[in-house]
């Protein structure tokens, strides 16, 4: 966090500095007004694109193992288990049970037996108890 915060104040560091740049060449006729917008543009341009690299494309490397003891301690089906994953994906019951060919009523009482023997009030939380189990 703090090489971000360091990053970003050199950025605008920089950007300010060839602002006052600009100020003093157009002043001094040494510049056009056109000439001094295109180079703004242009460091513009290259920090979008170094700032796109850094922080929109980190590899996601979660390597968090399934428990697979605490899915049997809980008492959770593989079906049950299946319902759990489609639940975390954000999927309604009735595309739940589309994906699942099964009927809707059946994928309620799959998510009411979750939420039971997850001891949850509501589907996210279920998902966030399913994760802090690691059982997602």
């Amino acid at each position: 966090m703090k090489k971000t915060i360091f990053i970003f104040g050199l950025l605008i560091l920089a950007i300010l500095l060839l602002f006052h740049f600009s100020k003093y060449a157009v002043i001094s006729g040494d510049l056009s007004a056109e000439v001094v917008v295109a180079i703004i543009a242009i460091v513009f341009f290259f920090v979008g694109i170094y700032i796109n690299k850094k922080s929109l494309h980190k590899p996601t490397t979660t390597t968090t193992e399934i428990d697979h003891e605490k899915i049997k301690e809980l008492d959770i089906s593989n079906r049950e288990y299946e319902v759990l994953q489609k639940i975390a994906e954000g999927l309604s019951n009735k595309e739940i049970a589309e994906s699942l060919f099964l009927s809707e009523s059946t994928i309620k009482t799959h998510v009411s037996n979750l939420l039971v023997k997850l001891d949850a009030q509501r589907r996210t939380q279920a998902v966030q108890k399913a994760k802090s189990f690691q059982i997602l």
